[in-house]
């Protein structure tokens, strides 16, 4: 201190006039989240993938691989070793063969690798009942009926040791299934990391229209809440434990542009065009729906379930180009961050909070959604000095080659899953005939008719690589990704009636119908639909040839018959064998009329059912060609 201020200051301190040395504020704690969706143990890159749709398809980069995700991960640590991994559910269930062969040990194992701290659970994740998802979780070889091991169970190659599976090290989340027995929820409500003493709270959510879009087995005896209700009922439990920075991880989801939903269109991975409106009216999306409903203490929304990419922040894009403030608004009418991250690995979302030391909570969250961009220098780097995941997915690769790269039939050309206006896929018909074929034989159900869910017919369907060339060989690995949930055929009476009652019920307001769900229908069916007509009477008419679908070409073996003409049934209880699924017999994807079918009798797995059917179109046989006339395409109209 200066010698002349020194009298002055020592007369102030003497009567008390010094003002107090204000301690600074301490410095907020930064805390990176990083988080993804709808993992589908794609152990592999899933292809290319660009920044937004405008990029030219040549200029895409290669993206995902679980060692790439592993790198990309590590990397951002780098950056901030205070990171929480996240996921927002599906990382299991609809997987490549890689993974599903193995029982999804391979996509639970390069996880743990990769270093996954909590996932949401999502509707795939109970593809296979409640007691399968435990084993996920717990660790332990799946077993048979009778307790014999599952041969391909418990190959080890990313766990402690061969023959072992160690489980999942991560935690799944699912506040609001309750599992009715117990009443209590099936896995824990929430996962807390703690940071410089400062507590975050991840919840993890499920869909609560899951029993509409799973095999009803798979979810006997649990019971989904409302995904708002049952965060807000948190809230206060959280704070009484001194948290008041709290994350939401939910596996429900909107699109950017409902226009052209479930595709990527000329969005950017970060923008938020239409804020995910719904519909042209400015209808809410799902997600958008749950958000509205949010307590004010939720800062963050990571989602996922539709597959998009979207980034509802201040970082977003509006149409790709320029950045806007936005979000989402909750229950207060603040507006929220939500995001997602695409699928299969392809994209992560790399979010920095700031959390205030003092109360604890989020005062800043700043997402972007990044490129899993395998042509980075960095990243490749970092997985050729650590190839530890790179290696776990090379051995898994390796066990399911001999029956991955079987050839099983010849395609002349591309049977996609893209729709048509009038809801019909290409790769829809393949599958439907080829369920008809496993169950026309008397003793087999003796099926005229097949019907596939749209759900179920995987991207891409029936196509050839991108190095490839038509004809191409089409191998058992490209059936099974077309093809990957081990769903067995079902084969029951319908009358003309129940039938009519069927295909109205493709859509939505007609018999507790949600959501448009076109049946994909086998080889000698058509029917015509009005997308004006009102729900319940949108059917025009439905004919019926029979056909023998196993012949190749399939050969017509009767009448037409005329099922509905001009929305009147014309011989209601006349009777027919149908063909479906057992995710839709069952009363899947909102099909109950399904439930009242008589007499079912139980069949092939799809999976095998259409590897016999391909494979009469196996050189030297000719090839499938989906524009055939012995097709008979188109089987479905739209009318006005």
């Amino acid at each position: 201190m200066h010698p002349i201020l020194r009298p002055l200051t020592l007369a102030l301190a003497c009567c008390g006039l010094v003002a107090p040395v204000l301690a600074a504020a301490p410095a907020p704690i930064q805390v990176k989240v990083v988080g993804f969706n709808d993992y589908h143990g794609t152990l592999e890159s899933p292809g290319s993938f660009g920044q937004n749709s405008a990029v030219p398809a040549a200029q895409r980069p290669a993206v995902g691989g679980a060692e790439f995700l592993a790198a990309y991960v590590a990397r951002m640590r780098l950056a901030n070793p205070n990171l929480v991994l996240v996921g927002a559910g599906d990382l299991v269930g609809a997987t490549p063969l890689v993974s599903s062969l193995f029982f999804d040990e391979p996509a639970v194992e390069t996880l743990n690798k990769i270093g996954l701290d909590f996932s949401a659970v999502g509707n795939h994740e109970f593809d296979k009942g409640k007691d399968e998802l435990r084993r996920l979780q717990n660790g332990g070889c799946k077993t048979q009926a009778g307790g014999t091991p599952e041969p391909n169970s418990c190959k080890g190659f990313g766990s402690a040791a061969p023959g072992t599976f160690d489980g999942a090290r991560f935690k799944w989340l699912s506040a609001n299934v309750i599992e009715n027995a117990t009443g209590r929820a099936l896995l824990p409500a929430y996962g807390i990391k703690s940071f410089g003493g400062v507590k975050l709270a991840f919840i993890g959510m499920t869909l609560k229209g899951t029993p509409g879009i799973v095999t009803p087995t798979g979810v006997a005896g649990l019971s989904f809440q409302d995904e708002a209700d049952t965060v807000n009922a948190l809230v206060p439990r959280l704070r009484a434990q001194g948290i008041e920075a709290i994350v939401v991880l939910v596996h429900q989801g909107g699109f950017q542009n409902p226009a052209a939903a479930g595709t990527f269109n000329n969005q950017d991975i970060n923008g938020c065009l239409n804020d995910l409106r719904a519909t042209a009216d400015g209808a809410a999306s799902d997600v958008a729906k749950i958000v509205a409903r949010l307590d004010n203490a939720v800062d963050l929304v990571i989602s996922g379930h539709t597959h998009a990419a979207y980034n509802c922040s201040k970082n977003t894009l509006d149409n790709g180009s320029q950045a806007r403030p936005t979000g989402l608004p909750n229950k207060a009418g603040r507006l929220v961050p939500v995001t997602s991250a695409s699928a299969f690995g392809r994209v992560l979302t790399e979010v920095d909070l700031k959390i205030d030391p003092a109360s604890r909570d989020i005062v800043e969250v700043s997402p972007v959604n990044r490129l899993v961009d395998r042509t980075q220098a960095a990243e490749a780097a970092w997985v050729a000095a650590n190839p530890e995941v790179r290696n776990i997915v090379a051995a898994y690769k390796g066990a399911v080659a001999p029956l991955a790269g079987q050839v099983i039939a010849t395609l002349a050309a591309e049977a996609g899953n893209g729709a048509n206006a009038a809801g019909e896929m290409p790769a829809g018909d393949l599958i439907a005939d080829a369920q008809l074929q496993a169950t026309q034989p008397a003793g087999l159900g003796g099926a005229a008719i097949a019907f596939m869910n749209a759900g179920g017919v995987r991207n891409p369907g029936f196509v050839k690589p991108a190095a490839a060339s038509y004809p191409y060989a089409l191998t058992y690995g490209d059936a099974f990704t077309v093809q990957p949930f081990g769903n067995s055929l079902v084969t029951l009476t319908l009358s003309t009636q129940q039938i009519k009652d069927l295909l109205e019920q493709q859509f939505p307001g007609c018999q507790g119908q949600t959501a448009q769900r076109i049946l994909q229908v086998s080889n000698g069916f058509s029917y015509s639909w009005s997308a004006s007509a009102p729900a319940c009477g949108k059917i025009v008419d439905v004919a019926f040839t029979p056909t023998d679908v196993g012949s190749v070409p399939p050969r017509i073996s009767g009448a037409t018959e005329r099922l509905v003409i001009n929305g009147v049934v014309q011989n209601p209880a006349k009777i027919y064998r149908v063909t479906v699924n057992n995710f839709m017999a069952t009363g899947g994807d909102g099909f109950g009329v399904l439930l009242g079918g008589a007499n079912p009798l139980g069949g092939a797995q799809d999976i095998d059912a259409l590897v016999a059917y391909l494979g009469g179109y196996k050189a030297p046989a000719a090839a499938y060609d989906p524009a055939s006339p012995s097709l008979a395409k188109p089987r479905i109209t739209r009318l006005p």
